[in-house]
């Protein structure tokens, strides 16, 4: 018999009900039993696909510490202010992966890392927390992604590469390989534009987009 698990999704978009969708079809030890959605500004008069969506002073306020909350927010930033509020207030996290994913034994994951339907992950990976792998996602060896990072749907990340802490990948984007004595690094808070190729080292906080991937602008913190 499995274990039934109680979750909440911190998020009321898109990707929120993905990883509900994702919970549904969970099919390792777990059962996850979806309580509710937490959107800061809810009334919570609202639902959301049949679950009802809460505030977080509701939810904090009536929920216990079982219950396992799933980050669902795409923007780096506001995912790291989410996941250190829910810490304070003593809640813990999920790791999820879809039951079709494809991954080797030499893949270590972190807390609240979520890997979503149809993604490929190679060898010798290393994820921090939290981060998000979106749909159809390829992963190549020897790859370290930082923590809060997002990998919109099909990015293709080759062998060699080092993505920092809170970098934003839009949907489509290739990031070509580095070398073992030269990894190329996507630095912290990159953001790659949608379909671009990234050929060579990104600098902390900036845009890039483009095939190939230039800079376009730096953000200001």
């Amino acid at each position: 018999m499995r274990d039934t698990k109680k979750i909440a999704i911190y998020g009321a978009g898109g990707f929120a009900r993905e990883v509900a969708w994702l919970l549904s079809a969970y099919e390792k030890k777990e059962i996850f039993d979806v309580v509710c959605y937490i959107e800061d500004d809810s009334d919570g008069d609202r639902s959301l696909n049949g679950k009802p969506i809460f505030s977080w002073q509701h939810f904090s306020t009536f929920f216990t510490h079982d219950v396992l909350i799933a980050v669902a927010v795409g923007n780096p930033q506001d995912r790291e202010k989410l996941v250190n509020k829910c810490i304070a207030a003593g809640f813990s996290f999920p790791t999820l992966i879809h039951h079709t994913v494809e991954m080797s034994e030499f893949v270590e994951l972190s807390v609240g890392a979520i890997i979503c339907c149809g993604s490929i992950l190679t060898v010798n990976i290393k994820i921090d927390e939290h981060v998000h792998i979106n749909l159809g996602c390829s992963v190549g060896h020897d790859v370290r992604i930082g923590a809060f990072s997002t990998l919109s749907p099909s990015v293709h990340v080759s062998g060699n590469v080092h993505i920092g802490k809170s970098v934003y990948i839009g949907t489509n984007a290739s990031i070509i390989n580095g070398t073992t004595e030269k990894p190329l690094i996507i630095a912290d808070g990159t953001v790659i534009g949608a379909g671009a190729c990234v050929t060579k080292n990104t600098e902390p906080n900036s845009l890039y987009a483009g095939v190939p991937a230039e800079f376009k602008k730096r953000y200001t913190l």
